[in-house]
């Protein structure tokens, strides 16, 4: 187990359903006695990216050992702002980003304001260690495939997985076996969820 902790970030209009497979994952690890911080961000029907940077900065400051930061959808870029703002600080020594919602998805006016368009992705300090990304070649929420929009050009590995849509509970995720193997040991490459039958 060794001193490590965890947060766990969703996205927007996420209310931290049981069925969400963050949800299992924050109760999984913690059943192995593992820290976990898994906090509902700041309105999450209508996000501030000031609340939700500050909530995920007090969430940061919560932690001890090595960080491990889990980010869902709109937490990504939310993560993406806090990291160009830290200075070239490194705010987490792992990090795993899963389907951002891409360019288009911002001129949804709720989430507007947090559009990466100002931020220069490149070289962006991402984490002290490994940084990785998990995305679907079918989100809705990112049609223009977040391997090319995020992956690329913030050079993370990248993992793509077939036909999982927004890796949500409308997708069938659920519990996500690969999610916990990842946090606990992270050189394991993300893979789809097993489906019933």
């Amino acid at each position: 187990m060794g001193n490590r902790s965890f947060l766990i970030l969703h996205g927007v209009e996420n209310h931290r359903p049981a069925g969400h497979w963050q949800h299992d994952l924050a109760r999984r690890l913690r059943d192995r006695g593992e820290q976990v911080l898994y906090p509902q961000l700041p309105d999450p029907d209508r996000p501030s990216l000031e609340a939700w940077t500050a909530a995920v900065e007090d969430g940061l400051a919560a932690m001890s050992g090595e960080r491990v930061v889990i980010c869902h959808s709109l937490a990504c870029v939310t993560w993406l702002h806090l990291a160009a703002r830290s200075g070239g600080a490194l705010l987490a020594d792992r990090l795993l980003l899963v389907a951002p919602p891409g360019p288009g998805a911002f001129s949804w006016d709720v989430i507007a304001p947090f559009t990466p368009d100002p931020l220069d992705l490149t070289g962006l300090p991402l984490a002290a260690g490994s940084a990785r990304l998990v995305c679907s070649d079918d989100d809705p929420y990112c049609p223009e495939g977040a391997d090319t929009a995020y992956g690329l050009p913030l050079g993370c590995d990248t993992d793509v997985l077939p036909g999982t849509g927004h890796l949500a509970i409308p997708d069938g995720y659920g519990p996500w076996p690969s999610v916990l193997d990842w946090c606990l040991d992270g050189t394991v490459r993300l893979t789809a969820r097993p489906t019933a039958g």
